[in-house]
């Protein structure tokens, strides 16, 4: 269908409201027009498929771009997923506790917390997890396996840097929060991913976000769109920059580019 757009979504601070953890009904109601008109949604998050809300679920999103690009779904048929060794995750899991990191180690299946977590954004994170019945676990789990993961520290980790540095990249989303993904995965790598899959390309792709770990598919896209409550470095690279997740930008956007 030559009309068919393959739209790519953020979820916190683009779909869910981060004030109220909910996705507006004017972004539901948008959403539900774009794939009436025949147009694909795809989630594209830095989040794991262990830990999407219900409320991303009920917007029955065509497929998902999990993990920054390691874990793709389309119509529940994984097309590509790419997994740490269990080796290198103990390893990875070892030089967290060295050098006092808190860390969430994200997978398809579970996600891993420290056995003794000192952030205490950290431990609202377990807390929603685990309050939202995902499967929550502790990094001395026999069993630890994880495609990507996130830090939070408040001293100096180069030596931690240095040992990740050649078989990850790191996003820095504030000077005491990494995301970390494995080399060569990205949320651009997983459009393209995508695209390939369905023999499109990049002209017929949008995609929306608002922050630091969304620039890679927002520089790889023409079609950038970025809200109006994300942050000024996004919005000076955006095609269109379309208004608050609070005040229907979705829906806004949407209408403007004549999408819906």
């Amino acid at each position: 269908m030559e009309d068919r757009k393959l739209l790519f979504f953020d979820i916190d601070g683009t779909l869910l409201s981060e004030k109220t953890h909910t996705v507006p009904q004017s972004a539901k109601e948008a959403l539900k027009k774009a794939k009436e008109k025949g147009h694909l949604i795809f989630i594209n998050t830095g989040r794991p498929i262990s830990t999407i809300d219900q409320e991303i679920h009920d917007l029955q999103p065509d497929g998902y771009i999990c993990g920054c690009g390691t874990y793709i779904t389309y119509h529940n048929q994984v097309i590509y997923h790419h997994q740490l060794s269990q080796e290198r995750c103990r390893e990875i899991a070892s030089l967290i506790k060295k050098y006092e990191i808190d860390a969430v180690l994200e997978s398809k299946d579970h996600v891993y917390f420290n056995a003794n977590i000192k952030n205490k954004f950290v431990q609202k994170i377990k807390e929603r997890y685990t309050n939202n019945g995902f499967n929550v676990s502790t990094s001395e789990n026999p069993n630890l396996s994880f495609d990507k993961f996130t830090i939070w520290f408040d001293h100096n980790i180069q030596e931690f840097r240095n040992n990740i540095s050649q078989d990850f990249d790191i996003i820095e989303r504030s000077e005491e929060m990494w995301e970390i993904v494995p080399k060569n995965h990205s949320k651009a790598t997983g459009i393209q991913t995508v695209v390939d899959d369905f023999h499109s390309d990049l002209d017929h792709c949008y995609v929306f976000g608002d922050s630091f770990n969304d620039e890679s598919m927002l520089r790889y896209v023409k079609h950038s769109i970025v809200m109006a409550n994300g942050v000024q470095a996004m919005k000076d690279i955006a095609y269109f920059v379309t208004k608050d997740i609070e005040d229907n930008g979705i829906a806004y956007a949407l209408e403007k580019l004549n999408l819906i």
